[in-house]
C-alpha cells in the first residue's frame, strides 16, 4: 500500500473555518492550440466525476487542465481548487496537501479525509489534483474516497500514469502537432495555418525577444526545430529561452546534446520544469529497476516497434523476454512509452526526447554496442523475412510492415556503417531491402545505403555481388546508365570468378534492363533470354524473374514482335495469379495495356492500365504510376466512340500529372526513346487539336495534381477530365494551393 492519507494528526482544537471559493492561478503566459483536447476535457468533465489526464512529462497536462478548469469554473459555484502535488513526496501528507489548498485549517487529531468530506458536504466543487504521477495510488484512494462521500464534487487529475480508480475516464495528451493541419492554408504568412508547436515557439521567442518575428524565410528552420523536438511543448518553450544566445539554426545543430542544451526555464516554476533533463529525470524516478532497464534498452529503436521486436531485442542479461510485456505495459501507463495502434496490432514507441535520456543511461550501463547489435539482427531478419515474403498473397502486407520497420531499418543499416567490422551486414541488408527500395517508392534512398556500403567493402563476397545487381537496377530505373552498367559488369565479373550463378542470373538479368533502357531491345532480349535460363537452372522464382519475362516481352513488342511480346506477358500473368503477386502484377499489365493500344484495343487498354495504376498505387510504386498515367494519357485522346473526340484537355493534365512524378524518380522515362513514344504522340495530338495557351494551361493543371489526387483523375475519380465549364477550357480543375512535391527517398 503507497501510504494510508486517512490516519493524519493535528494540532489541539481551534475554531474551523469554511472553505473559501476557489481560485486558480492565472496564467502568465499564452494558451496555444488544444482546442480539440480543450472540448473533449470539457465534454469528459460535464459526464465523469473522475477524469484523468496522461501524457509524457512536459506535454502540458497542467496547463490543459488548468484551462479546462478555469472554462468549467462557472458550473462549480463552490470553487475549483488547484492541489499542486509535486512538493508532496510522503502520501501521508497529501491529505494534508489538500487541506491546505483548500485553505482549511483544523487543530484537531481528525483524519484529513474525515474533515474533507465534513467541509465539502453538500457542495459543488471542482478539485485539480495537479501531478499524482508519484503518488499514484494515494491518490486513487483519496478520490475514491471523496467521490462516494461527496456526490457535488468533480476530481480531475494530472498524472503520468493512470490513477487505475473506478469510474476514471482518460484523456491521454499528445505533443503539439508539428505539420501543418491539412485544411488550413499553410504558409507562414498565415498563422492559423502554423502548426501549433511552430505556433508556441513564437510567441515564447517574443516573449524573450520582443522583436523576434516568424518570417517565410525561418519558418522552415523553426518547423524543423519544433519537430526535433517532439512538438513537447516544455522543451519548444525551453528553446525558445535560448534564443538570447543562439538562433534558431544553432539550437537545431546543438541538439545532439539536448539535455545540456535545453537548461533554462523560470525559477519561479516547478523544480521539475527547470530542465529538459529533471523533467524526463522525474519519470524515470519513478520507474521501478527492471522498468528503467526496459527503457535504457528501446532506447536503440528508431520509429515504432512492436512487442516481439521489444522481447527479442531487450530481454538478456538481468531482463527476461517473458517479463517484456509487463514492463512495457507499465511503461505505457506511466506515459514513457506510446502504445499506438496499427493494421498489425499495437505498436510502441519513444519520443525523441525520452530516447535520447534512455540512451544515455545505456552508454553509461556498458550495454549500448550488445543492443544495438541486436537491434541490426532483429531487423535484418525482418528484411529477409520480407524478401521471402514478396512474392506471394501477402505482398501489400509486407510493403506495409517494412513501411513501418523504415525507421528502424535506416538506424540498422547507419549502425552497420558505423562500426568497424559491420560491412558486409551493410552490404547484406541493403541488398536485401532490394524490393522495398524497388517497390514502394525508395529508389533514391536505396542507393544512399548502397552507395556508402559498397565504398566501405570491396571482398568479392555474395553480399556484395547483390548490392552490385541491386545498385544496378536502382540505377537503371533512375534512367542512370552511367552508374548501372559499370556496377552490373562488376558483378557480373565477380560472379564467374567466384562460381556464384545466382548473382550471375541477376547481373545478367539487369544488364538486360538496360539495355532495354537504352534502347538496344535486340541485345535486352538477349540478355533476358540469357537470365531466364539462368534462373531456370537454379530454381529461382520470384518477383524479379516474373519482371524478366515481362521485360522480355517488351523487349519484343518494341521490335515490332507484338505477338512474341503477348506470349511472355501472358506467362507472367498466369505466374502472378497462380501465386498472389501483385506488385509485377502492375507491370504485367502496364505492358498489356502498351500492346493492346499498339492493336488498337483502346477500351481493354485502359481497363488494364487502370488497375495496373491502382495496384502501382497501393505500394505506392512512383515509376509504375508515372508509366502508368502517362500511358492513360495518350489513350485519353482516343475517340470514345463514333463521332465521339478524345479528351485532349484531359490528356494534357494527366501529362503534367506524371511530369511532376516523373520528377520523383529520377530521369523522366528512364531516358528511353521506346518508353517516352506514347508521351511524345499523345503531345503532338494535343497540340494539334488544343490553342497554345490550352496547351500549357492544361499541364500546368496536371502538375499542381499531388500524388493521389493524379491517380484519381487517372482513374476516372472526381477529378477525371470532364466537359468544360463555360470560360474555363477543357482542362479545369478544382482549384487549390500547389502542393507538396511527390515523396522522393
Amino acid at each position: 500500500m503507497a501510504g494510508d492519507w486517512r490516519a493524519q494528526s493535528g494540532e489541539p482544537a481551534a475554531r474551523p473555518r469554511e472553505p473559501e471559493p476557489g481560485r486558480l492561478p492565472a496564467e502568465v503566459t499564452g494558451f496555444v492550440g488544444r482546442q480539440r483536447e480543450l472540448a473533449e476535457l470539457a465534454g469528459l468533465l460535464a459526464g465523469a466525476r473522475l477524469v484523468t489526464v496522461t501524457g509524457p512529462g512536459g506535454v502540458g497536462k497542467s496547463r490543459l487542465a488548468l484551462r479546462a478548469a478555469a472554462r468549467a469554473a462557472g458550473a462549480f459555484p463552490d470553487g475549483t481548487w488547484l492541489v499542486e502535488l509535486a512538493p508532496v513526496q510522503d502520501p501521508l501528507l497529501l491529505g494534508r496537501a489538500v487541506l491546505e489548498a483548500l485553505r482549511l485549517t483544523d487543530g484537531t487529531a481528525r483524519p484529513p479525509l474525515d474533515l474533507l468530506t465534513e467541509r465539502l458536504s453538500g457542495r459543488c466543487t471542482l478539485l485539480v489534483l495537479d501531478g499524482c504521477e508519484h503518488l499514484v495510488q494515494a491518490c486513487a484512494e483519496l478520490a475514491d474516497a471523496l467521490l462516494r462521500a461527496l456526490p457535488g464534487l468533480r476530481v480531475l487529475t494530472t498524472s503520468r500514469a493512470a490513477l487505475r480508480a473506478s469510474g476514471e475516464h482518460l484523456l491521454t495528451l499528445a505533443p503539439l502537432p508539428v505539420d501543418p493541419r491539412p485544411s488550413d492554408p499553410g504558409g507562414p504568412s498565415d498563422p492559423g495555418g502554423l502548426p501549433d508547436a511552430v505556433r508556441l515557439f513564437a510567441e515564447r521567442a517574443r516573449a524573450v525577444l520582443p522583436s523576434f518575428a516568424l518570417t517565410e524565410a525561418d519558418a522552415e528552420a523553426v518547423s524543423l526545430l519544433c519537430r526535433r523536438l517532439d512538438g513537447l511543448p516544455l522543451a519548444v518553450e525551453l528553446a525558445a529561452g535560448r534564443l538570447r544566445a543562439l538562433s534558431v539554426e544553432q539550437i537545431t545543430a546543438r541538439l545532439d546534446d539536448r539535455f545540456r542544451l535545453l537548461t533554462g526555464g523560470s525559477r519561479t516554476a516547478l523544480p521539475r520544469h527547470r530542465a529538459l533533463r529533471t523533467t524526463i529525470g522525474w519519470s524515470h524516478e519513478l520507474c521501478t529497476v527492471q522498468e528503467r532497464l526496459l527503457w535504457a534498452r528501446l532506447s536503440v529503436f528508431a520509429g515504432s516497434f512492436d512487442l516481439e521486436a521489444a522481447e527479442y531485442v531487450c530481454a538478456g542479461d538481468g531482463l527476461e523476454a517473458e517479463d517484456v510485456l509487463d514492463l512495457l505495459d507499465e511503461l505505457v501507463g506511466k506515459s514513457v512509452v506510446l502504445g499506438e495502434d496499427s493494421a498489425f496490432g499495437v505498436r510502441f514507441r519513444l519520443l525523441d526526447t525520452l530516447r535520447d535520456y534512455g540512451g544515455q543511461w545505456l552508454r553509461a550501463a556498458g550495454q549500448e554496442q550488445r543492443l544495438l547489435r541486436r537491434h541490426r539482427d532483429w531487423y535484418l531478419g525482418v528484411a529477409t523475412w520480407g524478401e521471402v515474403e514478396w512474392f506471394g498473397p501477402r505482398q501489400a502486407e509486407t510493403a506495409e510492415r517494412t513501411e513501418l520497420a523504415h525507421p528502424n531499418l535506416r538506424a540498422a543499416l547507419e549502425f552497420c556503417l558505423a562500426e568497424p567490422g559491420e560491412e558486409q551486414i551493410a552490404l547484406l541488408l541493403a541488398g536485401t531491402l532490394w524490393f522495398y527500395w524497388v517497390g514502394c517508392g525508395h529508389l533514391g534512398e536505396g542507393r544512399h545505403w548502397l552507395d556508402r556500403a559498397l565504398a566501405l567493402d570491396r571482398e568479392p563476397t555474395e553480399a556484395r555481388a547483390k548490392a552490385l545487381w541491386v545498385t544496378g537496377h536502382l540505377a537503371t530505373l533512375q534512367g542512370d546508365l552511367e552508374t548501372a552498367r559499370p556496377a552490373l559488369e562488376e558483378c557480373r565479373r565477380q560472379a564467374l570468378d567466384t562460381g556464384d550463378d545466382r548473382a550471375l542470373a541477376y547481373a545478367v538479368h539487369r544488364q538486360g534492363s538496360a539495355a532495354l533502357i537504352g534502347d538496344e531491345p535486340d541485345r535486352a532480349a538477349e540478355l533476358f533470354e540469357e537470365a531466364l535460363w539462368h534462373y531456370r537452372t537454379i530454381g529461382e522464382l520470384n518477383s524479379n524473374v516474373v519482371l524478366a519475362m515481362v521485360e522480355l516481352g517488351l523487349a519484343y513488342l518494341f521490335q515490332g514482335d507484338p505477338e512474341s511480346g503477348e506470349l511472355w506477358f501472358g506467362q507472367a500473368r498466369e505466374l502472378c495469379e497462380e501465386h498472389g503477386e501483385q506488385w509485377a502484377y502492375a507491370y504485367v499489365l502496364y505492358a498489356m495495356a502498351y500492346a493492346h493500344w499498339m492493336d488498337g484495343a483502346v477500351r481493354a487498354a485502359r481497363a488494364l492500365a487502370r488497375e495496373g495504376l491502382r495496384l502501382n498505387h497501393l505500394f505506392h510504386d512512383l515509376l509504375g504510376i508515372a508509366l502508368a498515367i502517362d500511358l492513360l494519357a495518350l489513350l485519353e485522346t482516343e475517340p470514345g466512340g463514333p463521332g465521339a473526340p478524345g479528351d485532349l484537355g484531359g490528356a494534357r493534365v494527366l501529362q503534367g500529372a506524371a511530369h511532376r512524378i516523373w520528377g520523383a524518380v529520377g530521369l523522366p522515362f528512364l531516358g528511353s526513346r521506346s518508353f517516352f513514344g506514347p508521351h511524345q504522340e499523345c503531345a503532338e495530338r494535343a497540340r494539334a487539336g488544343l490553342t497554345a495557351q490550352e496547351y500549357e494551361r492544361c499541364y500546368q493543371a496536371g502538375a499542381r495534381l499531388d500524388l493521389d489526387a493524379a491517380v484519381s483523375r487517372a482513374l476516372g475519380g472526381s477529378g477525371s477530365a470532364g466537359g468544360p465549364e463555360p470560360g474555363s477550357g477543357p482542362c479545369s480543375v478544382p482549384s487549390a494551393p500547389t502542393p507538396a512535391p511527390a515523396r522522393n527517398s
